[in-house]
């Protein structure tokens, strides 16, 4: 699967603007200290998330950015594809009829791939920012470490 840092840094960062707005702008310095990710970097992401609508900018003293929809609203696939991050499993071009072999044949596993591509978008397009930010989504990777440990131990 192909998810880069740009997709997933945008995911962070606007879980972070969901998180500490309370209404009132938050400025891109303070995501990037809290995330740790470069603040040219998030300029750019968030050039593109407002270009989508999923972020609004305000300008002047107290300036930053604001969400520009509801968190419950917001999917998580809506700012992968904002910043365009296409969820790809496969070698190939998505939707090409052509494969990804030499002779533009598909693979063997080409429709395994392309079927596990299109249930990540399903699932990203499952969980909203207010999933991520009331911590709504746990799965069996919670189970884990100290996790395990409180669950055994109730």
């Amino acid at each position: 699967m192909r998810l880069s840092t740009k997709g997933r840094y945008a995911v962070m960062a606007v879980a972070d603007l969901a998180w500490n707005s309370n209404g009132s702008p938050v400025a891109l310095a303070d995501i990037a200290q809290r995330q740790e990710i470069s603040l040219s970097y998030l300029e750019q992401l968030f050039g593109k998330l407002r270009k989508g609508g999923l972020v609004r900018s305000v300008r002047g003293p107290g300036g930053g950015y604001l969400l520009a929809r509801d968190p419950a609203a917001m999917r998580i696939a809506d700012i992968i594809l904002a910043v365009d991050e296409p969820i790809q499993t496969t070698r190939c071009s998505p939707g090409s009829p052509s494969g990804c072999h030499n002779n533009s044949v598909r693979c063997l596993t080409h429709d395994l791939w392309e079927e596990l591509g299109n249930q990540i978008y399903l699932y990203l397009s499952a969980i909203t920012v207010a999933d991520v930010v009331e911590r709504r989504v746990l799965g069996t990777s919670g189970l884990g470490g100290d996790f395990a440990q409180r669950l055994a131990a109730q």
